[in-house]
């Protein structure tokens, strides 16, 4: 299986331990963290590198990160993940690097760098990932949550073409629902 692909706009490999230095842009943030938890210090990044860059199903579940074609500038991380319902973090034991796939939802997410915000990348790396979700899990459908106040991943979401489902228990609060189905996706013309 290819881990390392490409969008219209964006390439795309597995995030490794020295993308620190990127993800600061990100998870260190105040800004780009409102709606996913409290900004991480650079030492705490460095500390959680190991578990952001596990991988499981012999690749296909993990990060990703995301960079401009023509520049390799790092836009913004993309997820293929178990969906964590009763903890606030992802359980990250669940990528045990083996080919079983993990138990419930799998969850397709980004994050980007503020000064990447509205230019589409946020709707470009969840069409990607579910692309490759549906053409290498084992799996019908592919969940996304988000945060009830923040209206503009509400928005990438739907343009991404997943439907808005109500509310749901994630990440150990109440967030908002979105799913696409694999007839859905097939029903894109992907």
């Amino acid at each position: 299986m290819q881990l390392e692909f490409e969008s219209a706009r964006l390439t795309f490999r597995p995030l490794k331990v020295s993308d620190g230095s990127d993800l600061q842009h990100t998870y260190c943030d105040p800004r780009v963290m409102r709606y996913v938890y409290p900004a991480l210090t650079p030492e705490q990044l460095e500390q959680r590198m190991p578990s952001f860059t596990r991988r499981g199903v012999g690749g296909a579940l993990g990060v990703w990160r995301a960079a401009r074609k023509d520049t390799d500038r790092f836009v913004g991380d993309g997820i293929l993940l178990p969906l964590a319902i009763e903890t606030d973090d992802t359980q990250w034991e669940l990528l045990d690097g083996g080919v079983d796939m993990p138990s419930g939802d799998i969850e397709v997410g980004y994050i980007l760098r503020a000064d990447a915000w509205g230019r589409g990348y946020g709707t470009e790396i969840c069409k990607t990932l579910i692309d490759f979700g549906f053409q290498h899990l084992p799996i019908s459908e592919i969940v996304a949550v988000t945060d009830p106040d923040n209206a503009t991943s509400m928005h990438v979401l739907a343009k991404s073409g997943l439907r808005h489902c109500g509310m749901r228990r994630a990440y150990a609060s109440e967030a908002t629902d979105f799913r696409i189905n694999r007839a859905a996706w097939e029903a894109r013309g992907t």
